[in-house]
């Protein structure tokens, strides 16, 4: 079952929260699924529904086709100070592919069940998408504006390598970012149960690094009967094998710690920095936070090799999901190369640093204290992401990004693992606090 709603901040946008449901049902029903190889119905639709919203707002829209389908919508919300520096809010159209058989519901359906809209992207990130727009709907009804202006970028392909999305209006609307100096995107301000009715609400202040990584063995082809010493597929798979089992370092960067000391206050216990990920196991939910935010990491997730069984292929590929700490980049790729070896080949698919922003400033300071705002119970907390994020491409703008998509679950949705799952789905109430908590900080801050 969902959380039950809770009141209205005295500031809440009338009638913002039951449309963040209804925006997000539109959306889900749109397909926007990214493959990756530009075979998927791109973000257009999603993109003309949502610039529709805020035209008819009398929000100017401007929409952004990196290629056919693949589109993005910008927008500026005027706020009431021009004395102080934009606000990026970002969020992303596109979700990554399903297979619908596996879905107690189908992930076009949008539906409603149990207090919840089931569907791809409901929490990656259509429903963030739906509480940002419902919210400056809102506004736009009413006349409040926020404090500062906000620059609404809502963009293509972010599940990929946001070639055709944030990379491209951050290149070809280079203007439209100046003088923005913070954003706010996904993956942040959830809440997560800790004990009894207190929850942990994580505010990410950094990523781990991408370093998505394309290898490549060669050797002699031949007959299947007649082996010889240099099988590209051998030679790539036992690189595979060293990459795979090695086991790196634990690191414990700033963001990781501050959560942990958040963890050792609300549970009343003492985390044993020696054994981190046996803590993270004995603390559940609490603990997959920082699970896999203690050290590098490199999977193989793609193997490509021969075509018939009795043929030795002379080339053998494989392509590689690479997540390094901030501040571990030449050791990270000196440590990979030393593994792979010098038979094998690496080119980057994707190469984007680790992302980091300011846990102590006044950013920071508002959207922890508009979470408490609407939760008393809540524990807002500094956290690194394990993944990534468009963040990473504003950050090479000079912007500090934090992950702030403010949503109250219910105990038994667990919020991580429905990121690219099978049934995903999001509370209406939980959209409907996120609002709030939106309002309390874009309309202050």
């Amino acid at each position: 079952m969902s959380a039950a709603p809770l009141p209205a901040g005295p500031d809440a946008a009338p009638g913002a929260e039951g449309e963040a449901a209804r925006i997000c049902h539109d959306l889900l029903r749109i397909d926007t699924t990214n493959p990756g190889d530009g075979t998927g119905p791109g973000e257009r639709a999603a993109a003309e529904y949502v610039a529709g919203l805020l035209a008819g707002a009398g929000i100017e829209p401007l929409l952004v086709e990196a290629a056919p389908r693949r589109a993005s919508v910008l927008a500026r919300v005027p706020g009431t100070d021009p004395a102080l520096a934009p606000l990026l809010v970002h969020g992303h159209l596109d979700t990554v592919p399903f297979e619908a058989a596996d879905w107690s519901r189908h992930p076009l359906s949008g539906e409603l069940h149990d207090g919840c809209l089931w569907g791809r992207g409901a929490v990656d990130m259509k429903g963030t998408v739906a509480m940002t727009l419902a919210l400056v709907l809102g506004w736009a009804r009413t006349g409040r504006r926020p404090r500062r202006d906000l620059l609404l970028a809502l963009l293509a392909d972010e599940e990929a390598t946001a070639e055709y999305g944030a990379r491209y209006v951050a290149s070809r609307q280079r203007e439209f970012f100046d003088g923005c100096r913070e954003a706010i995107g996904e993956s942040g301000g959830f809440s997560v149960p800790v004990g009894d009715e207190r929850r942990i609400y994580p505010v990410a202040v950094g990523e781990r690094s991408t370093a998505w990584m394309r290898l490549t063995a060669t050797g002699t082809a031949g007959h299947g009967s007649r082996p010889g010493g240099d099988n590209a597929v051998a030679t790539l798979v036992h690189a595979l094998s060293r990459l795979a089992s090695h086991s790196w370092p634990v690191r414990l960067t700033p963001p990781v710690e501050a959560l942990i000391t958040e963890l050792e206050s609300v549970l009343g216990t003492t985390i044993d920095r020696d054994r981190l990920e046996a803590e993270a196991a004995r603390l559940g939910r609490a603990g997959e936070l920082f699970a896999h935010t203690v050290r590098n990491s490199a999977t193989p997730t793609v193997l490509e090799a021969g075509h018939k069984v009795n043929v030795v292929p002379g080339t053998a590929r494989a392509q590689v999901d690479g997540r390094y700490l901030p501040g571990t980049r030449d050791e990270y790729l000196e440590t990979v190369d030393r593994l792979l070896g010098p038979a094998v080949t690496r080119e980057f698919i994707n190469l984007e640093d680790a992302a980091a922003a300011d846990p102590t400033g006044p950013a920071f300071r508002a959207m922890t204290a508009a979470l408490r705002a609407e939760d008393a119970d809540g524990h807002p907390a500094p956290y690194l992401m394990s993944g990534g994020t468009d963040a990473k491409t504003f950050n090479r703008l000079g912007i500090d990004c934090y992950g702030f998509a403010p949503l109250r679950l219910g105990p038994d949705l667990n919020y991580q693992r429905m990121f690219h799952g099978v049934d995903e789905r999001v509370p209406v109430a939980g959209l409907d606090f996120g609002v709030r908590v939106l309002d309390r900080f874009l309309g202050t801050y």
